[in-house]
């Protein structure tokens, strides 16, 4: 189900590292059904960048965590949750981003951006990381149950939730 797609923004795409306008982009391949997909923004000077990539794509990182939970698995109407990190963005970014966006029936997908910065993210210990990672994620499902409700989705979100922190404990 891999899609080439013209921004990093979109959530079908595959694995891609570029620059522009002094960003690096890294996102994960969408392959082998998995409902969470990860998309990274650095700025080109960020030195927090192989941390990061080390928490999302990592050998215990949040990608191989939650590679076991298929899309099939919680209902018809969702095959991508795409999770947008965004590493200390620019003011005009932060203020930019929605708690949660808006969900494309084209490519039965939504994206949820975070925001990592010194205030929540990189000057706490590794535990409280990992911590932080399974608290945004299950809060940012939790947003999605009203879009899920508002728009009748099928997508078993208690579910989800429940296999999402068990997979990242």
């Amino acid at each position: 189900m891999s899609k080439a797609a013209a921004t990093p923004c979109s959530p079908h795409v595959r694995a891609v590292m570029c620059k522009q306008k002094n960003l690096k982009y890294k996102v994960t391949t969408i392959a082998d059904n998995k409902i969470f997909g990860f998309y990274v923004s650095l700025p080109s000077s960020e030195s927090h960048e192989k941390l990061v990539k080390n928490f999302v794509w990592g050998e215990n990182g949040l990608n191989e965590r939650l590679k076991p939970l298929k899309w099939q698995v919680y209902g018809k109407d969702f095959e991508l949750i795409l999770i947008q990190f965004y590493v200390n963005p620019a003011s005009s970014l932060r203020e930019a981003l929605k708690e949660i966006g808006s969900y494309s029936r084209k490519e039965k997908s939504i994206a949820i951006p975070v925001i990592l910065d010194q205030e929540n993210f990189f000057r706490h210990s590794e535990i409280e990381r990992q911590e932080y990672f399974i608290t945004i994620i299950i809060e940012r499902l939790e947003l999605l149950k009203e879009k899920v409700k508002r728009n009748k989705l099928d997508l078993n979100l208690e579910k989800l939730k429940i296999d999402t922190i068990k997979n990242l404990n």
